[in-house]
């Protein structure tokens, strides 16, 4: 899926991913992934260039399994001029979370680069994990706590 680099682009993906795969997740799985890919495309919009015409690509595979599905969510932008990792914050800190949050719901996730831009994905096992990055220089992760 094609979406505008803007927050309706955000808005149509969240709404696609729920209409495509209401009826092959679990609830519960289903709110994660939207989650995720909110997070995903906010940043792509907030702090990458879009892709040509002003776009970001947004995609995803599901992989049936006996334990369950297995997701991976994947946007695709631009670029930036700094590669997507998780920074430490401060409890207080208005923003700087969504990579932190990416990396409490999926199992793993990484930033792939090529002389076009960059995509970020997060994938989701059957069994939930930890998120470790891959395929990235993001490995300072903090712990996340949520209260």
């Amino acid at each position: 899926m094609v979406v505008p680099h803007d927050g309706a682009g955000a808005r149509q993906a969240r709404h696609w991913l729920a209409d495509e795969l209401g009826n092959a997740v679990p609830p519960a799985l289903l709110a994660d992934l939207v989650a995720v890919l909110a997070e995903l495309v906010g940043n792509a919009v907030r702090h990458a260039d879009p892709l040509p015409n002003g776009v970001i690509r947004v995609g995803w595979r599901l992989r049936p399994n006996p334990a369950g599905p297995q997701i991976r969510l994947q946007v695709t932008d631009g670029g930036a001029p700094v590669q997507p990792r998780i920074r430490a914050i401060e409890p207080d800190a208005p923003d700087g979370r969504g990579l932190h949050i990416v990396a409490g719901l999926s199992s793993r996730w990484g930033v792939d680069r090529d002389g076009l831009g960059q995509s970020v994905w997060a994938e989701f096992d059957p069994v939930g994990q930890h998120a470790e990055p891959v395929g990235t220089d993001a490995v300072d992760k903090p712990d996340l706590v949520v209260a």
